[in-house]
């Protein structure tokens, strides 16, 4: 699918707190110790919420992966990120929204990192763009707090406007590094993105 984040349309619902439906774990028994067990979903969730920075990757019009590291918020079941609209990020996005976010810590005995598959949908409207904002702010303090209007995040007069992110998770894997070691998969059939117009 893809769509540009200049025109794009928002979802059509504001995201809510209510949390939805816990998803099926699965273990990959061929990564994981003997005797392992599929990890809880609020395990990961957990991580995910607490990661100070993930790893982006999106595609380029020519096929070439993207890799950046960027702060990210988890919020209302779904991971949002910002970016200014002629970062590479976001041109990529601009044609396929398609992406993959990794909360990882490098270390190779011990730790959770965790994998998230899901489309980068543009979000516009600014009453769910404070509640964004706030969580920036909660989660990485008062140096990362936006000011909000036409649809974008603005951190001083000067700067240029961002654009803001929210990737629902299609499928999150997560790997348990000490032991026992495991990898973990979650799949969520229902995160699909909502658009109008």
């Amino acid at each position: 699918m893809t769509t540009d984040p200049t025109t794009s349309a928002t979802t059509t619902a504001e995201p809510t707190a209510e949390p939805t439906a816990e998803p099926t774990a699965e273990l990959d028994p061929r990564f994981s110790s003997p005797g392992a067990e599929p990890l809880a979903w609020s395990t990961a969730r957990d991580r995910l919420r607490t990661a100070r920075t993930l790893l982006l990757c999106t595609v380029r019009r020519d096929g070439r992966p993207h890799v950046t590291p960027l702060l990210a918020v988890w919020l209302d079941d779904a991971l949002w990120f910002c970016t200014g609209a002629q970062e590479q990020k976001a041109r990529n996005l601009e044609h396929a929204t398609a992406c993959v976010l990794t909360a990882a810590d490098g270390f190779t005995d011990a730790g959770l990192d965790v994998v998230v598959e899901g489309e980068a949908v543009r979000e516009r409207d600014d009453a769910v763009l404070r509640r964004v904002a706030d969580a920036y702010v909660a989660a990485h303090g008062e140096q990362w707090r936006f000011d909000v209007h036409d649809g974008t995040f603005h951190q001083d007069a000067a700067a240029t406007p961002a654009l803001v992110f929210r990737v629902a998770p299609r499928t999150v894997f997560a790997f348990a590094k000490a032991e026992p070691y495991s990898q973990t998969r979650w799949r969520f059939p229902s995160a699909v993105s909502t658009r109008s117009g």
